[in-house]
């Protein structure tokens, strides 16, 4: 039996891929747990629509990832904080208050956790973060660093 699978099944199938199973197999384990359902004209046909929908969406955020990593390119951070002797900060700036500075200051929503600091901002200055943005797209965010 042909069969659309709906869930990843180990040693099976990935979402989405069409597999051949024994009938018992299918109609004892398969189709009451809702991991699949049987490959009709119909059902492969609303598997090739959602397959264009998820393609779409995902052009979509493509999209909407590079125009973010271009508006990125042009912005610039300004945070203030303590240092001691010599323009050291205490402590370091996280990816927290960078992102908190972008969204107060450019109203840009930005996830802490896709800011990547190869070292810890430790010192005044201008500084490049990367912000992973999509899985193919990266952007370059400026923080300038300043005492308060």
């Amino acid at each position: 039996m042909k069969v659309i699978l709906l869930q990843d099944v180990k040693s099976l199938g990935k979402k989405g891929e069409t597999v051949t199973v024994n009938d018992g197999y299918a109609r004892n384990f398969i189709l009451p747990k809702k991991l699949g359902v049987e490959a009709t004209s119909k059902n492969l046909n609303d598997l090739k629509l959602q397959k264009q929908h998820q393609d779409k969406l995902a052009a979509q955020q493509l999209a909407d990832a590079k125009e973010l990593a271009k508006r990125l390119e042009g912005i610039t951070v300004e945070l203030k904080v303590k240092t001691g002797e010599g323009g050291k900060v205490f402590g370091s700036v996280s990816t927290k208050e960078i992102a908190a500075a972008v969204k107060k200051q450019h109203n840009l929503e930005l996830d802490k956790k896709k800011m990547q600091l190869d070292v810890p901002i430790k010192n005044c200055g201008v500084h490049n973060v990367s912000c992973r943005l999509h899985k193919d797209v990266t952007g370059i965010l400026k923080v300038h660093v300043s005492e308060a």
